[in-house]
Formats: structure tokens, sequence, C-alpha cells
């Protein structure tokens, strides 16, 4: 592999100019595509063939406009008066008839309607069902402004009017002014690595291309399949992290050679082939990982796998090609001025740098038995809040958002169970009748406060049930009451009854992803086993390295449990309440840092490797391996880092937890498995650390040190390379 890569950085810099073009010309047709292909996304969480979801199709048709996305607009009368006073009255009615208008409307409740009130028994709240014909996540953003808009005209009424409900929830957004911000520090530590603006602004620009053409081909994609709204996020924050590092990578690996003095084509080719080997192996480690959430069996999981997937397969491509064509452009202006003068060989490559890390490796590795207790224990003790994890698909809206006050309105006058309805659906000849039947059973459940009359549908064939829990929606309670009413109506006779609703949907969603998260760790885990085991052809070296993610894993998840459900540092990271993670986090963050762990491990133990390979001796190549590399990994973390916690401070709901996970175990995994614990386990096994059953000795060797390079014959290149300090000054 390293030689075929050699190859291809070679081409890259002969051919600089037809790169660069090639990928100037695909990300102008991306973008032009993405404007005249794009399609909608979709905010809607379900899973085909579920119990709730199944019902929520069955409502669509047999109720029409009621399968249709809803929203709820809230009235509250000035203190001290009801709302059925003369003058608050006729201002319901006038924004009752004012919905009724709106586009994309089917319907809107009067809640003041003698037949069917929808006010609180002190007639001071009260709320309009509004129903729109698009189905959930589906309501195009200009119907949900024009909502917000009546309902602010509203408000001057002398009303208190607010809205909520899944009609006007927002898709996440994705590039605002702190994501900005984590570029810009991720351009700084670039700089700082370097010494080179030029340099750090190359690396930058190349991995925004990357990602820049990954998520405009995921808008096209949208033209052509509904896509979840998070999928382009997921992308953009992965694409641009691995960018970074991926392009950091080779950098750094075209510099150190032409430090040691060879001219720049030749330096290109190297760093393609050895740091190139590693990239491919890291990146297809992400890629396994991501595309390995197909096995959830929910489809638009599999989707933000597959077009984040896509993503880094870009990323690498990029990293590969266009990267090596900019540092030919560049030359000798990658380093830093004074570097640019007297670069002559150094004999053997040998590395025999001191300082910082020198020191670090040695401290580990003498203390290896201490270094690797202490770091094992600490994660240990960090991971403990993940015991207590709970997940739901229910979110909680901004404080000080219309959403929000809109729920604190109906719980007030309501209760907490308002905000998360359960509804039964009854399906079958007697429908109606089988409903009233068992509404007195429904009503003796414990958490039921209110089980509302059967509505009927035109030819009796289905009924509906609205059951009111006493707990808000996120309460184990109201999740428990799914799981009882299901108990409860699984032995009615009659027509058949499905259980539905948001909650309903959040509880088939959690139970399907716990089944299918240790199917996808033994996945994953199996197939990057193999992987690593050819590149390193060693067992122990993969095991470490896994073993130290489920450690990562453990301790990112904890901290995130700790500060989003417990509430502990909640204002460091502009937490406006506290609740359950949402259901997609465990098994997205397992995924994505399972990738970038490994990337750390390919890159780290790759130079250990390849140090024992030019004949060290076990405890002198993890030091020697560990000053090259080390650098490096702790830029690259500091970059991927930056990248995800700029997700944090202002991300939406879905995207927020996710986001401080991924961010969390980037500096656990990084700065504590990689830096103390790989090293300290490496040093207790010494030479074997490097051992490989007989059985499996009949792999093949994928070489992604490159030690096959030093066999190249380079001389029928030797006319296409030019002298150092020719290009790029």
């Amino acid at each position: 592999m390293a030689r075929l890569l050699f190859r291809l950085g070679s081409f890259a810099h002969r051919r600089r100019l037809a790169v660069v073009l090639v990928w100037l010309l695909v990300l102008i047709g991306a973008g032009v595509g993405a404007g005249t292909l794009s399609g909608k996304t979709s905010s809607s969480f379900s899973i085909p063939g579920q119990e709730s979801t199944t019902a929520l199709e069955r409502i669509s048709a047999e109720f029409g406009g009621v399968g249709g996305a809803t929203a709820r607009v809230v009235m509250q009368a000035p203190t001290g008066q009801t709302l059925t006073a003369p003058a608050n009255a006729a201002a319901v009615e006038k924004l009752v008839a004012t919905l009724t208008t709106l586009p994309g409307v089917t319907s809107a409740s009067d809640p003041l309607n003698r037949a069917a009130p929808a006010v609180n028994a002190a007639r001071t709240t009260a709320y309009s069902t509004v129903t729109y014909s698009a189905g959930v996540g589906e309501v195009p953003a200009a119907q949900q402004d024009a909502l917000l808009s009546a309902v602010a005209d509203a408000g001057g009424t002398g009303l208190t009017v607010e809205v909520t409900g899944e009609a006007v929830t927002a898709p996440p957004n994705v590039g605002g002014p702190a994501e900005a911000i984590g570029v810009v520090v991720a351009l700084v530590i670039l700089a700082v690595t370097y010494g080179s603006l030029i340099a750090a602004g190359m690396n930058l620009l190349t991995a925004v291309v990357g990602v820049g053409i990954g998520v405009l081909g995921i808008t096209i994609a949208t033209g052509f399949t509904e896509l979840s709204s998070t999928t382009p996020t997921l992308a953009a924050m992965l694409g641009l992290a691995v960018g970074i590092d991926y392009a950091l990578f080779i950098v750094t690996r075209f510099r150190q050679e032409l430090r040691r003095g060879s001219d720049i084509g030749t330096a290109i080719g190297t760093a393609v082939g050895t740091a190139g080997s590693a990239v491919v192996t890291a990146g297809l480690t992400v890629v396994i990982a991501l595309a390995g959430l197909f096995v959830a069996g929910i489809p638009f999981l599999t989707q933000m796998g597959v077009a984040a997937a896509a993503t880094v397969v870009v990323a690498v491509l990029i990293a590969l090609t266009l990267v090596p064509a900019a540092l030919s452009y560049l030359g000798l202006r990658a380093l830093p001025r004074k570097q640019r003068t007297g670069l002559t060989a150094e004999p053997g490559g040998a590395d025999t740098s001191r300082g910082f890390f020198s020191g670090w490796v040695a401290t580990i590795t003498r203390r290896r038995v201490v270094a690797l207790l202490v770091s094992v224990a600490a994660l240990g003790a960090i991971a403990v809040p993940f015991f207590s994890m709970r997940t739901t698909l229910e979110q909680t809206p901004p404080v000080g958002s219309t959403q929000a006050a809109a729920q604190q309105l109906l719980a007030d006058g309501f209760g907490p169970g308002f905000n998360g309805p359960i509804t039964v659906l009854f399906d079958g000849a007697g429908a109606p009748g089988t409903a009233t039947q068992v509404k007195g059973a429904i009503a003796g459940l414990d958490d039921v406060a209110v089980v509302a009359g059967p509505i009927p549908n035109a030819d009796g064939s289905a009924a509906l049930l609205t059951v009111v829990p006493k707990s808000g929606p996120t309460s184990p309670a109201t999740e428990q009451l799914v799981t009882d009413l299901r108990a409860q109506l699984s032995h009615t006779d009659g027509a058949r009854a499905y259980v539905t609703g948001s909650t309903a949907v959040s509880v088939d969603v959690a139970a399907t992803l716990n089944r299918a998260l240790p199917v996808y760790l033994a996945l994953v885990v199996g197939l990057a086993l193999v992987l690593l085991v050819l590149v390193f052809r060693s067992l122990p070296v993969p095991l470490v390295g896994v073993l130290g993610f489920l450690l990562t894993i453990g301790a990112s998840l904890g901290a995130t449990v700790a500060v989003f459900q417990w509430g502990w540092l909640g204002g460091a990271v502009n937490l406006d309440s506290t609740g359950p993670l949402i259901s997609l986090t465990p098994i997205l963050v397992v995924g994505i840092l399972f990738g970038l762990a490994m990337d750390y491990q390919v890159f780290l133990v790759s130079r250990m490797h390849e140090a024992h390979s030019h004949g060290l001796a076990a405890r002198e190549a993890i030091a020697t391996g560990f000053r090259q590399a080390a650098p490096v990994v702790v830029a690259a973390a500091l970059i991927m880092f930056s990248v995800f916690a700029g997700f944090v401070p202002t991300g939406e709901a879905t995207i927020k937890s996710i986001a401080f996970a991924l961010a969390s175990g980037i500096l656990f995994d990084a700065f504590v498995v990689r830096m103390v614990l790989v090293p300290a386990a490496l040093a207790l096994l010494g030479e074997r650390a490097w051992w490989l059953p007989r059985w499996l000795r009949w792999l093949p060797t994928l070489d992604v040190e490159g030690v096959g390079l030093q066999q190249v014959d380079e001389a029928p290149h030797a006319e296409e390379k030019q002298p150092v300090g020719v290009a790029g000054q």
C-alpha cells in the first residue's frame, strides 16, 4: 500500500494543476447540484414496523388529517380573568379563525366549543389544536413562520399566547457563530503547530473543500430520498474534524522529510506513502464504524451513518490528492522561514529530539504500572454516571422559547402529563365499543390522570382514546405507562389496540437501539480488530487499543450523563434544562469515537512499529515513535475537540449532547488513553507487544509505515524532482 500511495503522491506533485482543477470542478458541480436538485429534510424519527409507527400510519389512513403534524396554540387569560369573559372569548374566536386560514392548516379546534371543550377547570387556560396536511417533520419553514407570526400578533389582544408541538419544531442549524469559533481555534492550533500561517491556511482550506463537497453531496441526495435534518450536521461535524487531521498528518510528515534533506517531489511521495497509509487505515476504521450503523435497523440512522461515511471518504481522497498537490505549490514555504536553509539529510532518519514529549514518555514507560493503574482508575470513576443513563426522543425546548412557555402554561393549567399524551388506536370491527369497554381499566393504571372519551372515525371501524399521564413526557413513570398500557391491551377482545404518540415512539426507538448496541459494538470492534492485526501484525496492540476505547466510551458517556442528565457544570455548556439524553447519542458516539480512537491508535503506534521494524528494542521504539507522533496527535486532538466543542454552546438539542460526548471523548482518548495508557501498556508488554500467533502469520503485510519505500527505485523519477530550495520559494 505504501508504494501505491507513493506513486499517487508523486502523480499529484507532477500533475498538481490538473488535480486542483478537478477538485475545484467537483466542488462547483456539487454546489450547482445542491442549488438545483436539493429537496426537503425531515425532523421525524421513527422505525418502520414498530407498533407506534404502524399506529400512526393507520391513524392517517382512518382519520385523514388526524395523522398530520399538529401544534398546540395555548391561550391564558389575563390575571384575575377567565377566557369565557366576553372580550377574551371574542379574542379566542378571532385567533381560531386566523389559525384556520393559515397556509397548510387543515383544521384548528375551538377550545371554547361546548361540544369538545379544551379549557381547564378554572377556565383560565385553553388550547387550540392546529393540524397540518404535512406529516411530522415535514411542515415547511414558511408555514411554521406564518403560525409563529399569528401567535405573536395574538399577544396584543391581552391574552398570553404561545405555541408548541411537532409542527413548529425547527431543523438543526449548521454553521453558527460557535462552530465558526471552533474553526478559528483549529486554525490557531495549526499555525502554532506548523509555525507557518500559510501551511495552516492550506490545511484548513483543503479540509473545508472536502466537507463542502460532502455536505453538498448530501444536499443533492435530499432531492432523491428523504433524509433526516441532522444528517448534514453530523457529516459536517465529522468531515471537518477528520479532514483537518488527515491533512495535518500528511503535511507533518512532508515537513519532516524536507528537514531530512529530501527534495520536494520525494518528500511529497514519501509523506503520502507513509502518513497517507495511516490515513487510509484510519479512514477505513471510521467508515466501518459509521457504515456499521445499519445493524440498528433504523433507516434514518443508517442514512446518517452512510452520509457521514461518504464525507469521510471524500476527506481521505482530498488528503491523498489535493493536499500533496497544494504542498507541491507551497514547497519550502510549508516550513517556517528559519528552517528553509541548511537542510541536510539526517543519517538513518533517527529521531534525536528532546523536550516535553521525550520526558513525558520516559516517565510513563518508567512508571508504567502506576501510569496504567491511575489512568484506568480515573476513566473508570468518570464512567460511573453511565450506569444511570436514560434516553428519549422527547426534546426539551430551549428556555425562553415560545415552545417552552407553551408547555409551562399547559403543565400549570392541565398537569405535566398534558405535554405528552398517549394515543390508543382501536382498529377493527366494533372499535368504538371496545374502546368504551376498556376505558375504565386504563383509568385504573398507575400514572393515569385522565382518559378522554373514544373518538370514532366516520364508519366506526376505528376509534381513538387519549390517555393523559400524571407525569411529564420524559418521566420514567410515563415511559412505564406505555409498557403497562400494552400489557393491559394485549388481551383485549374485538378490535386490535395500538399504543402510539410521541412518548410511545420514543420508547420504541430506545428499545430498538438498546437491542442493537451490543450487536453493533461486536461488529465494528471485530472488523477493526482484524484490520489492526493486519496493520501491525500483532495481537496485543489491537487489543490494548480496543480496551482503551471501551474506557473512553464509558468516560465520555458518563461525563455526558453527569452534565446533561444530572446538571453538573451545566452552565459551562449553556445548558437550558436537564433530562434524558437523546436516544441517538450512545450509538452515534460509539460509532464516531471508535473510528477516531483507532485514528489515534494507528497514527501513534505506527511510528512505534516503524521504529521497531528498523531494529530498535521495544522500549526504545516506543519512546522514538512517541516523540515523533505525539505532538501531531496532540494537535489533532485539540483541533477535533475545538470543532466538536463548537457545536455545544449554541447547538440544537439533538446535536448538543452528541457534540459534548464527542468533545469529551476526544480529550479522554487522546490525552489519557493514547498518551498514558497505551505507552504504559506497551512498555509493560515489552517485545510481547509485537507478538502474533503462529497460526496468523500467513496474513498479508499492509506496510502502513512505508518500510517498502526504502527499496523503491527512485531513479525513473529523478528528472521530475526539483532540488531542495527551488520550488515554492
